[in-house]
């Protein structure tokens, strides 16, 4: 499997014989960041969808089928959980719903976890799977803080965790440094790769933090810190 990131929480995952799934896709013109110019069979929203909504991914090649909502899918041999969560803690009182997706593709899980913010359930974190990879938002304020992501880690106990949803070059929406959640969980800034390709054989033992490079066509990769 392949993932590359656009920034925020958009994400398309890519192995050969399976649907190309675009995570989060997002409006242009108010974040500042040109998204994903790609082919997508499936799209996956963390928020409820509404078709005003959907005509601002102007990038996104389909057809596609598009998934909003909690439940269990299983299309073209991809097996997908969503699980309903909350945007803060108070239960989406002040910041509304989440979805959570994992995503199984020949014998690796990805899980994103949309814009969480707060720690999980044990009951959610069990229907999301064993976890290769975690997609993990550490800069939107109001929802994880670095010590909540750090929780939340320690729960799922990914082996790898790509953070997401912090503040990048050219970003218009306020989001925070990711060096936050690096010094708490005591790593290193890496340079940031292009993409990140995985198969159940080449998987870390230990829990490791990978940085990917914002693919932008009008913006600079890279992570700001």
């Amino acid at each position: 499997m392949e993932l590359v990131w656009y920034g925020l929480g958009c994400f398309r995952l890519m192995e050969r014989g399976y649907p190309a799934v675009v995570t989060d896709p997002f409006d242009e013109e108010s974040t500042g960041l040109s998204g994903c110019h790609a082919r997508a069979d499936i799209v996956t929203t963390s928020s409820p969808l509404d078709e005003p909504e959907r005509a601002k991914w102007k990038g996104l090649r389909g057809p596609y089928r598009t998934l909003a909502g909690a439940g269990e899918y299983e299309i073209g041999g991809l097996f997908i959980t969503a699980i309903d969560t909350f945007r803060d803690r108070k239960k989406g009182v002040e910041l509304g719903q989440n979805v959570v997706y994992s995503f199984d593709c020949n014998g690796v899980v990805v899980c994103h976890l949309g814009e969480l913010g707060h720690v999980p359930s044990q009951a959610q974190v069990e229907a999301m799977g064993s976890v290769h990879v975690l997609l993990l938002p550490v800069g939107i304020p109001g929802g994880l803080t670095p010590s909540l992501a750090s929780e939340v880690v320690s729960l799922i106990e990914p082996n790898i965790i790509i953070p997401m949803q912090y503040k990048v070059p050219g970003l218009q929406l306020k989001r925070d440094p990711l060096d936050r959640f690096l010094k708490e969980m005591g790593v290193a800034k890496e340079t940031p790769v292009p993409s990140l390709k995985l198969t159940s054989s080449n998987l870390p033992e230990e829990t490791r933090v990978v940085l990917l490079e914002l693919q932008q066509d009008r913006a600079t990769g890279g992570g700001d810190a």
